[in-house]
């Protein structure tokens, strides 16, 4: 770089000295691959080259710190998990939920508002106590599931699955070629910490939980054979659409969902998860059917609320309450006693 000089002289003006060249720091002293290179054989590792620039301390490397007990291998020890469902997507209820005690949270992106944004922000929230997430996609297409499984979840829940070809299909979205069909960009996504984990390809489906929903009549009659595709892990089933499917929307304690449901349960018991020869067993409670008979019936994985459920119950308890205290005050005006009473409960 040339020093620029001060080339017009101005009578009576100061004398300026020539600038000069500004230091920088030549492109060749660095050795990043050419853009010809395959991004493949780049790895994080060789910016350790230049500490001072880019410093990647082993201690900071996600791959090298412990984690806990992932939900499969929970599952095959002979735990009951007992998780919720978000559908709100607010990351402070995924954070309340997650010191809350749950093994594990659904994120539901079948019937909550968010998208694949809104569920990064969830799983971020859910970082600090190393709560599992399951991702619920909101159909069961490849598309969604790349880009789900790049967000990087301990699981994912595939809706609607009616047959054991749909349960090869979802698993093939959840295995890289030539074990499936899902597409790569593991150098840079954040299932991989975002390629610097790189063991991540050797290892990527050693704790996913892979979960197959059957919550139609369909579904049902082929519930054994979905059970025992291999790479499938949990049945799921779906008690709400599974009483529309017999033809109960608005009544899904009616005895012949009930029948239908304990046929289902009974198809996936009869498999043999813990050795590899078909699936857990997981569900949703209802008013009719709470958590605790789940547990009773069998069940490995128990979802006892959704976040929405929790909030609308404890609003419309809260309301009801000064409903009634503003009756009771009405009744009884002098009564200073019971209205300090209220007020200090």
């Amino acid at each position: 770089m040339a020093a620029l000089t001060n080339t017009t002289a101005v009578a009576g003006a100061p004398k300026i000295s020539p600038v000069k060249a500004l230091p920088f720091i030549s492109s060749r002293s660095f050795s990043f691959p050419s853009f010809n290179q395959s991004i493949s054989s780049f790895k994080p590792s060789s910016l350790t080259k230049f500490p001072t620039l880019f410093p990647l301390e082993s201690s900071r490397n996600p791959s090298t710190s412990p984690s806990p007990p992932s939900l499969k291998s929970r599952l095959r020890d002979g735990e009951t998990l007992y998780g919720i469902f978000l559908l709100s997507f607010s990351p402070t209820l995924a954070e309340i939920a997650s010191f809350s005690g749950y093994d594990f949270v659904v994120i539901d992106m079948e019937h909550g508002p968010g998208g694949i944004h809104e569920s990064l922000q969830m799983l971020r929230s859910l970082t600090q106590t190393n709560t599992p997430a399951i991702i619920r996609l909101p159909e069961s297409r490849g598309a969604w599931a790349k880009k789900a499984l790049d967000l990087g979840p301990q699981g994912i829940m595939f809706p609607m699955i009616e047959s054991a070809k749909d349960a090869k299909k979802a698993v093939s979205y959840c295995r890289f070629p030539p074990d499936g069909i899902r597409g790569s960009a593991h150098t840079v996504v954040r299932a991989s910490n975002y390629g610097i984990n790189e063991d991540y390809l050797s290892n990527y489906m050693e704790d996913l939980l892979i979960m197959c929903q059957v919550e139609t009549v369909d579904g049902v009659k082929k519930v054994e054979d979905i059970a025992t595709v291999e790479g499938v892990d949990c049945i799921q089933m779906g008690p709400l659409d599974l009483s529309a499917s017999v033809g109960y929307l608005w009544d899904p304690g009616h005895k012949k969902v009930k029948e239908v449901l304990r046929t289902a349960e009974k198809g996936v018991l009869k498999s043999d998860p813990k050795n590899g020869g078909g699936a857990f067993l997981g569900g949703f409670a209802m008013p009719h059917d709470p958590p605790e008979e789940l547990g009773k019936r069998g069940y490995h994985m128990v979802s006892g609320a959704v976040d929405i459920g929790l909030f609308r119950n404890a609003a419309v308890e809260d309301v009801r309450k000064f409903k009634i205290s503003l009756k009771a005050d009405s009744d009884g005006e002098d009564d200073k006693d019971s209205d300090k009473k209220y007020w200090s409960e």
